[in-house]
């Protein structure tokens, strides 16, 4: 009788190892996921910054450039592009198909930028006005906090598919359907730099 009950609570006592080992590495998954989360809404708020200076950025050229029309709509396309992946991206930060749609949009309004900014290299006057220097120092600042957020975002990425990809916690991760996350790049060199301002 005494070994019964000595091999009950063992049996007792292992199971309740087992079950706060398996809620240790849940709760650190769930960690993960909810800073990677966090670190997403921080580059969301620098992103969103970004895209309201972009309209302002082109009605203060557009009365200096009117005969650039297609640069400037360009411009405002790609703005309109990047909103819409940044909307669905906030809605599942850490989506593969998310996280590439916004850096491939990102890239491309970055390009724009770049092309609006070239061009307005050919009008003195554009280049002198006082609210387009200001707008381009808040966007040039934007775009560094947002470099900065990026690699925030990225570690934590990486910090939560380490946690997921290891031993024990790929078997949690698998038997909770923690799915991978994926990191925000930029897709080539040309564009993981800021545009180029100059006033």
């Amino acid at each position: 009788m005494g070994i019964l009950i000595a091999v009950i609570v063992l049996v007792v006592i292992v199971i309740a190892v087992l079950a706060f080992w398996v809620m240790g590495i849940y709760n650190g998954l769930v960690t993960r996921r909810n800073g990677y989360q966090n670190a997403f809404a921080q580059i969301d708020v620098q992103l969103t910054r970004r895209h309201d200076l972009i309209p302002n950025l082109v009605e203060t050229a557009k009365g200096y450039i009117k005969h650039e029309r297609e640069t400037l709509e360009g411009v405002i396309q790609a703005r309109n592009s990047a909103v819409t992946a940044q909307n669905s991206a906030r809605k599942a930060p850490g989506d593969p198909q998310a996280m590439g749609d916004l850096s491939g949009a990102e890239n491309q309004l970055t390009q724009s930028l770049g092309r609006m900014f070239a061009l307005s290299e050919a009008y003195p006057d554009l280049k002198a006005n006082q609210n387009m220097m200001q707008l381009s120092e808040e966007l040039t600042s934007t775009e560094n906090r947002v470099a900065f957020a990026r690699q925030a975002f990225n570690d934590a990425v990486t910090a939560y598919n380490i946690k997921r990809e290891v031993f024990p916690g790929s078997i949690i991760a698998g038997m909770f359907n923690f799915q991978p996350a994926a990191l925000l790049e930029a897709e080539g060199p040309e564009t993981r730099e800021v545009p180029k301002i100059s006033f």
